[in-house]
Protein backbone atom coordinates (compact mmCIF):
# COMPACT_ATOMS: atom_id res chain seq x y z
CA UNK A 1 0.00 0.00 0.00
CA UNK A 2 1.35 3.44 -0.92
CA UNK A 3 2.21 5.82 1.88
CA UNK A 4 -0.19 8.78 2.18
CA UNK A 5 1.12 12.33 2.06
CA UNK A 6 1.04 14.36 5.26
CA UNK A 7 1.15 17.68 3.40
CA UNK A 8 -1.35 19.36 1.14
CA UNK A 9 -1.52 22.59 -0.82
CA UNK A 10 -4.82 24.42 -0.40
CA UNK A 11 -6.28 27.54 -1.93
CA UNK A 12 -6.54 30.33 0.64
CA UNK A 13 -10.36 30.37 0.34
CA UNK A 14 -10.45 26.72 1.51
CA UNK A 15 -8.46 27.40 4.67
CA UNK A 16 -10.38 28.36 7.83
CA UNK A 17 -9.92 32.02 8.75
CA UNK A 18 -8.33 31.16 12.10
CA UNK A 19 -5.48 29.35 10.33
CA UNK A 20 -4.85 32.30 8.01
CA UNK A 21 -4.70 34.55 11.06
CA UNK A 22 -2.21 32.21 12.74
CA UNK A 23 -0.06 32.44 9.59
CA UNK A 24 -0.21 36.24 9.72
CA UNK A 25 0.63 36.29 13.44
CA UNK A 26 3.66 34.05 12.79
CA UNK A 27 4.78 36.39 9.97
CA UNK A 28 4.52 39.39 12.29
CA UNK A 29 6.59 37.62 14.94
CA UNK A 30 9.19 36.39 12.42
CA UNK A 31 9.54 39.85 10.90
CA UNK A 32 10.39 41.37 14.27
CA UNK A 33 7.62 43.96 13.91
CA UNK A 34 6.01 42.62 17.05
CA UNK A 35 7.80 41.02 19.98
CA UNK A 36 5.16 39.02 21.82
CA UNK A 37 2.51 36.48 20.95
CA UNK A 38 -0.03 38.70 22.72
CA UNK A 39 0.80 41.63 20.43
CA UNK A 40 0.64 39.43 17.32
CA UNK A 41 -2.65 37.78 18.21
CA UNK A 42 -4.21 41.14 19.10
CA UNK A 43 -3.04 42.55 15.77
CA UNK A 44 -4.68 39.78 13.73
CA UNK A 45 -7.75 39.30 15.92
CA UNK A 46 -7.40 35.81 17.35
CA UNK A 47 -6.94 34.42 20.84
CA UNK A 48 -3.57 33.28 22.14
CA UNK A 49 -5.04 29.80 22.69
CA UNK A 50 -5.96 29.60 18.97
CA UNK A 51 -2.44 30.65 18.07
CA UNK A 52 -0.85 28.02 20.32
CA UNK A 53 -3.29 25.34 19.14
CA UNK A 54 -2.24 25.67 15.47
CA UNK A 55 1.20 27.33 15.41
CA UNK A 56 3.20 24.09 15.17
CA UNK A 57 1.07 22.77 12.31
CA UNK A 58 1.72 25.76 10.07
CA UNK A 59 5.13 26.28 8.53
CA UNK A 60 6.43 28.03 5.42
CA UNK A 61 6.34 26.45 1.98
CA UNK A 62 9.55 27.20 0.14
CA UNK A 63 10.12 27.39 -3.58
CA UNK A 64 11.94 24.45 -5.18
CA UNK A 65 15.02 26.62 -5.61
CA UNK A 66 15.22 27.56 -1.94
CA UNK A 67 15.52 25.73 1.35
CA UNK A 68 17.24 22.69 -0.09
CA UNK A 69 20.57 21.00 -0.53
CA UNK A 70 22.04 21.82 -3.93
CA UNK A 71 24.99 20.08 -5.58
CA UNK A 72 27.24 22.19 -7.79
CA UNK A 73 30.09 21.28 -10.12
CA UNK A 74 32.52 24.06 -10.93
CA UNK A 75 35.45 23.99 -13.36
CA UNK A 76 38.08 26.58 -12.48
CA UNK A 77 41.64 27.59 -13.22
CA UNK A 78 44.26 26.08 -10.93
CA UNK A 79 45.35 29.45 -9.56
CA UNK A 80 45.81 30.67 -6.03
CA UNK A 81 42.83 32.54 -4.58
CA UNK A 82 40.09 31.41 -6.98
CA UNK A 83 38.63 28.86 -4.57
CA UNK A 84 38.41 31.44 -1.78
CA UNK A 85 36.50 33.83 -4.09
CA UNK A 86 34.06 31.02 -4.96
CA UNK A 87 33.53 30.23 -1.28
CA UNK A 88 32.97 33.91 -0.52
CA UNK A 89 30.33 34.10 -3.27
CA UNK A 90 28.48 31.20 -1.65
CA UNK A 91 28.69 32.87 1.75
CA UNK A 92 27.48 36.16 0.24
CA UNK A 93 24.42 34.27 -1.04
CA UNK A 94 23.73 33.27 2.59
CA UNK A 95 24.20 29.56 1.88
CA UNK A 96 26.22 27.00 3.85
CA UNK A 97 28.71 24.57 2.36
CA UNK A 98 28.07 21.02 3.56
CA UNK A 99 30.73 19.16 1.57
CA UNK A 100 33.53 20.23 -0.73
CA UNK A 101 35.76 18.18 -2.98
CA UNK A 102 38.40 19.57 -5.31
CA UNK A 103 39.97 17.22 -7.83
CA UNK A 104 43.63 17.14 -8.74
CA UNK A 105 44.05 19.73 -11.51
CA UNK A 106 44.48 18.45 -15.06
CA UNK A 107 45.90 20.77 -17.72
CA UNK A 108 45.57 23.72 -15.33
CA UNK A 109 41.85 23.16 -14.65
CA UNK A 110 40.46 21.89 -11.32
CA UNK A 111 37.01 20.46 -10.81
CA UNK A 112 35.18 21.43 -7.63
CA UNK A 113 32.10 19.61 -6.35
CA UNK A 114 30.07 21.23 -3.57
CA UNK A 115 26.97 20.37 -1.59
CA UNK A 116 25.39 23.62 -0.48
CA UNK A 117 22.56 24.09 2.00
CA UNK A 118 20.43 26.94 0.68
CA UNK A 119 18.09 28.41 3.27
CA UNK A 120 14.84 30.24 2.57
CA UNK A 121 16.44 33.59 3.33
CA UNK A 122 19.27 32.79 0.93
CA UNK A 123 19.54 34.35 -2.47
CA UNK A 124 18.22 32.41 -5.47
CA UNK A 125 20.35 29.37 -6.38
CA UNK A 126 20.40 30.21 -10.09
CA UNK A 127 21.58 33.74 -9.30
CA UNK A 128 24.31 32.33 -7.06
CA UNK A 129 25.48 30.01 -9.87
CA UNK A 130 25.51 32.90 -12.38
CA UNK A 131 27.51 35.03 -9.94
CA UNK A 132 30.10 32.27 -9.51
CA UNK A 133 30.28 31.66 -13.27
CA UNK A 134 30.99 35.36 -13.85
CA UNK A 135 34.11 35.23 -11.67
CA UNK A 136 37.54 35.42 -13.27
CA UNK A 137 39.05 31.96 -13.66
CA UNK A 138 35.72 30.09 -13.62
CA UNK A 139 34.94 28.16 -16.79
CA UNK A 140 31.79 26.26 -15.92
CA UNK A 141 29.15 26.04 -13.19
CA UNK A 142 26.40 23.44 -13.23
CA UNK A 143 23.67 22.74 -10.71
CA UNK A 144 23.59 18.93 -10.56
CA UNK A 145 20.81 18.22 -8.14
CA UNK A 146 18.33 19.89 -5.87
CA UNK A 147 17.22 17.71 -3.00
Amino acid sequence: MAEKSNYFVLRAKAVPEVLLKVVEAKRLLDSGKLESVQEATDAVGISRSSFYKYKDDIFPFYEGRKGKTVNLVIQMDDEQGILSVVLKSIADAKANILTIHQSVPVNGIASLTLSVDVFPESDDVDDMAKQIESLKGIHYVKILARE
